[in-house]
């Protein structure tokens, strides 16, 4: 007697085949990173007493977690995720306001220590709102009622709903205070938000979003002094074309630039990095890994590195396309913009082509909560293209069967 499969018991699971391709770049991706974090992190873990590879390890450590939960996640039906989403921002909210109370005394309080490892809310919230948010959005039906009632109703049932939440979540990360990671949440949820209507109405609601939020943004970004000083510096880079402090406010900036310039055309060689020593210190294996990368690869390798994260990005929104749903769409439409922005602002903040910031770039940068978290999107956005390509795959033998019939 014939057993049945264990996909079959559990109607959560998928059955279609992933994109490897896509699951093959991110493996090499995030494996290499932990190599970059090796080479720009063994001055700091000999400092602080430990062995070389310290950094390494627990770097290595969770990629192998992140691509066993991405494994899971690309074998597990996103619509069956879905039904979990508003559990999963309520947590979400409830560990931004612990790590604020856990750490009031902390000027800046973005982890949770729990012994073995920091926990990071922030990370986990991206995931989660992009979740809830998608969910929340592909069940909205279309509008039955016209003009003013027409914008009352959008008003009521998406516009207000909609920036409660996203105001709730970037009012304790930046309480946090992180200003960057509510940017790159506040951009990708409005994008979302964007894309989920199709009407005058909708298109209206998100111009009037669009445009408070920039207000909202700019002001944020005024209230801390060290804000002020880096759009200066750079705005006076990029006026006089050199740096005016280049040992106060433009100290970080100039030592980015002069990594990235050392590089030339093939890099100066893996671990060669001098930027690492003393002069980007604690960040050259975090907020300034691509400048390292870029000293030790060259323009060569920056290319390369370009090229990947707009691969991503186009197979990202591929799948997009394809997805089986509106749920599916928005959700694959979330991940790749939120993974992709964030490398591209990490990118263009390690060049000098915006101010500097404290992101962190995808699959590369050390953090135990952002590697993991980043994958198990990934892990989401190849179950969307799997279920793609099983509906393709049965639509085909249905069109076969009934040819024969």
């Amino acid at each position: 007697m014939k057993r049945r499969s264990t996909a079959r018991k559990l109607p959560f699971l998928t059955t279609g085949s992933i994109d490897s391709t896509l699951a093959s770049v991110i493996v090499m991706l995030s494996v290499f990173g932990a190599v970059m974090v090796y080479s720009g992190s063994v001055l700091v873990a000999v400092r602080q007493g430990n062995e070389p590879t310290y950094y390494f390890i627990r770097q290595l450590i969770w990629v192998i977690a992140g691509l066993a939960i991405a494994y899971v996640l690309s074998k597990i039906d996103y619509h069956f995720l879905a039904k979990y989403s508003l559990q999963a921002i309520i947590l979400s909210i409830f560990l931004l306001i612990a790590v604020l109370i856990l750490n009031h005394d902390q000027a800046i309080k973005r982890w949770i220590d729990l012994g073995a490892f920091d926990l990071q809310p922030s990370e986990l919230t991206k995931l989660a709102f992009v979740f809830f948010l998608s969910s929340w959005l592909a069940k909205q039906k279309e509008r039955t009622q016209k003009g003013i009632k027409a914008f009352k109703e959008h008003f009521y049932k998406e516009m207000l709903p909609f920036l409660l939440w996203l105001g709730a979540i970037s009012i304790l990360i930046i309480m946090q205070p992180d200003l960057d990671t509510t940017l790159i949440i506040a951009i990708t949820a409005f994008i979302v938000y964007f894309i989920s209507g199709n009407d005058n109405v909708h298109l209206l609601g998100s111009t009037i979003i669009l445009i408070g939020s920039a207000i909202v943004g700019s002001i944020a970004t005024t209230l801390a002094s060290y804000r002020i000083d880096r759009l200066a510096t750079f705005f006076d880079f990029w006026k006089n074309g050199f740096i005016l402090d280049p040992f106060g406010n433009g100290y970080q900036m100039r030592q980015i630039l002069v990594a990235v310039a050392s590089g030339g055309l093939f890099g100066v060689g893996f671990g060669e990095s001098r930027q690492k020593f003393h002069y980007l210190g604690d960040t050259a294996f975090s907020d300034t890994i691509f400048a390292i990368f870029a000293e030790e690869f060259g323009f060569i390798g920056i290319v390369v590195m370009v090229s990947i994260f707009l691969f991503i990005m186009i197979k990202g929104y591929k799948i997009a396309k394809a997805a089986p749903d509106k749920l599916g769409f928005l959700l694959a439409v979330s991940i790749t913009t939120w993974i992709t922005l964030q490398a591209f602002l990490h990118i263009g903040a390690n060049v000098a082509l915006i101010p500097i910031n404290g992101n962190t770039l995808p699959f590369m940068s050390y953090g135990g909560s952002s590697t993991v978290v980043n994958l198990a999107a990934i892990g989401v956005l190849l179950n969307i293209s799997a279920q793609a390509t099983g509906n393709k795959r049965n639509t085909t033998i249905e069109r076969v069967r009934s040819r024969k019939n």
